[in-house]
Parts: structure tokens; C-alpha cells; sequence
């Protein structure tokens, strides 16, 4: 006998995670289905630190949703009593036109956020790890900081199974067909029947949503752990997360030295190199490292010490590097969640909210208007010419 659910929840990180939690937190009859176990390295939700920040120099259009996010991410700490978000600040460095100082500066005057604009000097004295050209300048957002991702997919799991969700993982979903009345979900350990589905499964979606083929493309990203050379001055107490602007060399993220590896620091997308998610994560090698070296030595050179650990992830792209949060186009069952192209983690606390209004009620008050397949397909269209 096919089971019955009112929604399934196909792929249980970060973003499936907190909608099953929201969904069944509301009374509903949900399952998430998930191909591994919870937190696991071959998705984009692991690897103990994701940056936050309310300034967000991507487009306004994110800030209320980071405004919502920062509440919804307290009301998960209050429920699970454990820490998820922590306040070090963010600061934002890169010449005063660059992208990053530019349009947080943008963000901030929009949306009447907190900020404070910092010259090299007093940037120097305040926060000495970081080492400026002559005329960049830094934005620090006060209410920036990181979000502890495993705690939080943990977290939200553990809810949602609290609040009567049920929960498969290490199944792999192989089809998913859809007709007026609903949705069958068909896997190697069962059948499963359900009016409405939310697929989130990060670098796999295209093989489950034809719809995403040639537009959601995995890619390979590389981060690395730094002993530092001065211990003092790279504690979250005195150096803030940070985003770098190098102009055309592209953008650097890193944290203080939160955990027992150190100084974390990446290069948003790395060297965007496109992967098959079926395949194990391809391994660090030396033209990784040696982007990472030479960025922390200029940089940061008081963090630039013993390099104590270096690993792969993935992100998942869409061209525009926006969201998608809809319902598909084939099927008014399927509401579709992701690709979140390596800047999403942030924001899963509002949308797992998000996703379970469009599966409940087909539509959400919050404003993801920006985050639709027709916002997609406008971007292709002026891109294409």
C-alpha cells in the first residue's frame, strides 16, 4: 500500500531541513526523503562556519528576507537551546566603487541598516589582521557574524521529527511524477504518495526537475583552515568575519579563528569549475592551495601561519547567482527550492518559512517575487540579447 502524506520533502539540508520543520511544526502530514545521512559532506551544508550579514551588497532586494531570517534563526536557538548564530560583525573590504563596498553601502542606505565606514587607517588600528591597499576602504555591519550549519540542519531535523515528521534517509528519490491530484514519489525503498512536493536537493536537482537542466550547473569550491601566526589578533572578539572585493580577481570570504583549524577563508565560486555531483568531491591540489596561500599571506599575513586543513564542497549555480523559490511551471504540486549559488545558507531559516507557504497555500507574503522562474528567464533573455 503506497503511503499518503499532505507534502514530501525530497533532499534534507539545509534548505529541505527547515521546511520539513516549518511543515510539520504547522500539524502537517510530511516526510523528508534524503539519499544520505543528515550533514553529510557531499552537499553544501557542512564545514562548521557560514557567513551572515544584514548589508548585503548582492541587491537590497535580500534584506528583508535576512531581516526575517535573523528572527527565525533566534526562535530555532530558543526552541533547541544551543547556539546556530553568533555576532562577530562582517567587514567588507575593496576600493570605494568596488561591487561588494559599493552595493553594501547601497543595501545599508536603503534599508536604514547600522554601519560604519572605515578608512585604511582606522581599519588598521581596529582591526590589525587585515592589511588594506591605500585606498580601500571597509564597511563593518555590526550585526554580521556566522551561522554554525551543522548545529542548524541538525536542529531543524531533530523538530521537525519532534513535531511528528517523518524521516528516511540514505534513500535516493528516482522519479517524481506529478498529475492533477498530486505527486508520486518513487525510490529505491518505496513508493510514496503526497499532494504537493518540495524538492531541495541541491546539486541534483536538474536530474529530478527537467526544468533546471543546463541552468542549475554544480561546481566545485574550496575552502582552507590557517594556524595564525598571532593568535591574539584573529579571535572573534577582535577580528569580524569578512568579504574581500579583488575586481576582477573575483571575491574572498573568511572568520576568525572560530574553531581548533583556525583562520577559514575561500574564493566565492573558486575557480568555477563545473562537477558531477554522482562523483566524490575531487580533491584539494596544489592550484587550490596555492590561490588560498597567497591570499591569506597578502591579506592577512598575521593569520597567515601553518595552512591546518583544507577540504571541497560544492555549490550550485544559476546563471543570474539568485535564488529559486517557485512553483515549477509543469506542475502547480512541485514547489522547487534551490539552487541557492554559494550565498544561500544565510537564509534558510525564512526559506524553509517560504517553502512551506507555497506548498500550504501556493504563494508566500514574504518578497521572493526577485527569486521566480520568470525573474530567471528575464535574466536569460537579457543575457541572450
Amino acid at each position: 500500500m503506497t503511503a499518503q502524506y499532505d507534502v514530501a520533502v525530497v533532499g534534507l539540508g539545509a534548505m529541505g531541513s527547515a521546511a520539513l520543520a516549518f511543515l510539520a511544526a504547522r500539524g502537517v502530514k510530511v516526510i523528508g526523503i534524503d539519499a544520505y545521512h543528515p550533514a553529510h559532506t557531499l552537499g553544501s551544508s557542512h564545514g562548521d562556519s557560514r557567513l551572515i550579514r544584514l548589508g548585503y551588497f548582492e541587491d537590497p532586494s535580500y534584506v528583508p528576507l535576512l531581516q526575517r531570517a535573523y528572527r527565525n534563526w533566534r526562535a530555532l536557538e530558543a526552541r533547541l537551546r544551543a547556539d546556530v548564530l553568533e555576532i562577530t560583525g562582517v567587514l567588507q573590504i575593496g576600493a570605494p566603487d568596488s561591487k561588494i563596498v559599493s552595493g553594501t553601502r547601497a543595501s545599508c542606505a536603503m534599508h536604514g541598516l547600522a554601519h560604519e565606514v572605515l578608512d585604511r587607517d582606522e581599519t588598521a588600528r581596529r582591526f590589525p589582521v587585515f592589511q588594506l591597499d591605500r585606498d580601500d576602504i571597509a564597511v563593518l555591519d555590526p550585526q554580521g557574524g556566522y551561522l554554525r550549519p551543522e548545529t542548524a540542519v541538525l536542529g531543524y531535523l531533530k523538530l521537525a521529527a519532534e513535531d511528528g515528521a517523518v524521516l528516511h534517509f540514505g534513500e535516493r528519490v528516482t522519479a517524481i511524477e506529478h498529475d492533477d491530484a498530486g505527486v508520486t514519489i518513487r525510490s529505491a525503498g518505496g513508493t510514496y504518495r503526497s499532494r504537493k512536493v518540495i524538492v531541495a536537493t541541491g546539486s541534483w536537482i536538474a536530474e529530478l526537475l527537467p526544468e533546471l537542466r543546463g541552468h542549475a550547473v554544480p561546481i566545485r569550491q574550496v575552502v582552507a583552515w590557517y594556524q595564525p601566526k598571532d593568535g591574539f589578533v584573529t579571535q572573534p572578539g577582535r577580528m569580524p568575519c569578512f568579504l574581500r572585493d579583488e575586481g576582477d580577481e573575483g571575491s574572498y570570504f573568511g572568520f576568525p579563528a572560530i574553531g581548533v583549524d583556525g583562520v577559514k577563508v575561500g574564493r566565492h565560486a573558486h575557480f568555477r569549475e563545473p562537477i558531477d555531483p554522482n562523483q566524490p568531491n575531487p580533491p584539494v591540489n596544489d592550484k587550490d592551495t596555492a590561490l588560498l596561500d597567497g591570499f591569506i599571506g597578502k591579506r592577512l599575513p598575521a593569520a597567515a601561519g601553518v595552512r591546518a586543513n583544507a577540504t571541497t564542497c560544492r555549490y550550485t549555480m544559476l546563471p543570474s547567482e539568485d535564488f529559486l523559490l517557485d512553483i515549477a511551471p509543469s506542475s502547480a504540486n512541485v514547489v522547487i527550492a534551490s539552487p541557492c549559488s554559494g550565498h544561500g545558507f544565510k537564509f534558510t531559516s525564512v526559506v524553509g518559512e517560504i517553502l512551506a507557504d507555497l506548498a500550504l497555500d501556493g504563494g508566500s507574503e514574504l518578497p521572493i517575487g526577485a527569486f521566480s522562474f520568470d525573474a530567471m528567464r528575464r535574466y536569460l533573455d537579457r543575457r541572450a540579447g
